[in-house]
């Protein structure tokens, strides 16, 4: 096995230092616009950059219970109401997914063996019966908030509306004097 050998003489070692000690310094070089150090003297004087910046969130505010209680069955029952749903993305976009209790997260709601199916419309504005059908676990995109805050404090009381239904024939399948009961989930994302 043969080893080779050589020797750098001291200007060559010199010139390699330098460069590896430049380039490690372009390395970890401070990015424009970086703290300053102050010099020693009377007085000294520094500067720091200050930067920040937030994380995609979104937050539904404003839901209330549906209660559906002695309806005729002869027609649909209907509950729409209002709510606050804000984004803090550049387009105040968001998405809105809604998942019912039963199997799969169908809508429906139950007793026992006992099951009746119901429907959820979503609309990007306040005070509406009826909007775009949802999909159980199906993303709806393409809303926008007008929410000034997570609350809808100041600025638009309400940015949305909730419609849930079941038709006529879903009703006139269920036993009387017979509560379903189920719970839905809105699962909003912001885009």
């Amino acid at each position: 096995m043969t080893y080779v050998v050589t020797a750098l003489g001291r200007s060559a070692r010199g010139r390699i230092f330098t460069a590896l000690a430049l380039f490690a310094a372009g390395a970890g070089a401070a990015p424009a616009g970086a703290s300053t150090q102050g010099s020693l003297g009377a007085t000294s004087t520094g500067s720091v950059t200050i930067t920040a910046s937030v994380a995609n969130r979104a937050q539904i505010t404003g839901l209330s219970d549906v209660a559906f209680t002695n309806v005729d069955p002869a027609s649909a029952a209907t509950a729409a109401q209002n709510n606050c749903v804000w984004s803090n993305t550049a387009t105040k976009g968001y998405s809105i997914t809604a998942t019912g209790s039963g199997t799969s997260g169908a809508f429906t709601l139950a007793n026992g063996g006992l099951s009746v199916p119901y429907s959820v419309q979503w609309s990007g504005s306040g005070g509406q019966t009826s909007g775009t059908a949802l999909t159980a676990g199906t993303a709806l995109a393409g809303m926008t908030s007008t929410a000034a805050n997570p609350t809808c404090s100041t600025g638009a009381a309400t940015t949305s509306s909730l419609i849930v239904s079941i038709a006529a024939a879903n009703l006139q399948g269920m036993t009387s004097a017979t509560s379903y009961t189920g719970s839905l989930t809105l699962l909003v994302t912001p885009q």
